[in-house]
């Protein structure tokens, strides 16, 4: 079944605004696309932040965690969750906004593997700041 990519950004943003976690962030679906490709974004105010001033690494894994999940569920349909994932962050985040770019690399009967780069951005400036892989499952699926 073909999906419609408009349709699929906008069932992705109903789905995020239903997460309160998610809410309470102020996270952002910015891009959706059917075979598993999402960019998610995180405006960054002082309440994310760490002692440090850059943001808190609960909020760098929140969002590649959630990426990862949407660019599963784009590939295989919404009814997933994360089954695992593990992180690298390969500098603090220090900036304005945080952006999650996701994609499926392995789509099977019952989990999808998917890799997340996350970056920072200053102005016109973005710099990578971790890069996460997880697995994604179907829901329902035995």
């Amino acid at each position: 079944m073909k999906v419609d990519p408009v349709t699929l950004l906008m069932r992705g943003r109903e789905v995020l605004a239903e997460q309160p976690f998610s809410r309470l962030l102020g996270a952002e679906l910015r891009r959706l696309e059917p075979g598993g490709i999402c960019e998610l974004e995180l405006p960054l105010r002082t309440e994310l932040l760490q002692q440090h001033g850059f943001a808190h690494g609960g909020v760098v894994s929140y969002l590649a965690d959630n990426a990862l999940t949407y660019a599963g569920g784009a590939a295989a349909g919404f009814a997933v969750v994360t089954s695992e994932f593990k992180i690298n962050y390969v500098r603090p985040a220090i900036g304005e906004r945080l952006i999650a770019r996701a994609e499926a690399v392995s789509v099977g009967k019952s989990q999808i593997v998917c890799r997340c780069d996350v970056f920072v951005r200053s102005g016109a400036d973005e710099k990578l700041c971790a890069v996460a892989q997880g697995t994604i499952a179907r829901v329902g699926v035995d």
